[in-house]
């Protein structure tokens, strides 16, 4: 059975935050997930609306619990925490419940 989770996070950026000046601002957050026990993949998108989807697969939720601690402690200095509108950020880490393969 997998135990893999997946996080998700929404959220609006600030006011002149561009989606390519946001992904720049991750070039730190992407180099550390990238160390982390159990980080499998990272996929962000943006609606028409500005509302950005950040996902996040983890070999399980506590994984992905743990990488979330991180964000906000290990790289508290990190220029991402100021592109987003923190009052509009709802985060969520769940174990997957269905899983589909991706084809060739």
């Amino acid at each position: 059975m997998a135990t893999e989770a997946m996080e998700i996070t929404t959220f609006y950026l600030i006011d002149g935050v561009t989606m390519k000046d946001f992904i720049a601002a991750n070039a730190d957050v992407d180099e550390w997930l990238q160390r982390q026990t159990g980080f499998i993949l990272r996929r962000m998108c943006q609606g028409t609306d500005g509302l950005v989807t950040d996902m996040l697969l983890w070999q399980s939720a506590k994984d992905g619990e743990r990488a979330a601690r991180g964000v906000v402690t290990e790289l508290a200095g990190s220029p991402v925490h100021a592109a987003i509108d923190q009052a509009t950020v709802n985060w969520s880490v769940n174990t997957c419940r269905h899983r589909l393969p991706l084809s060739a």
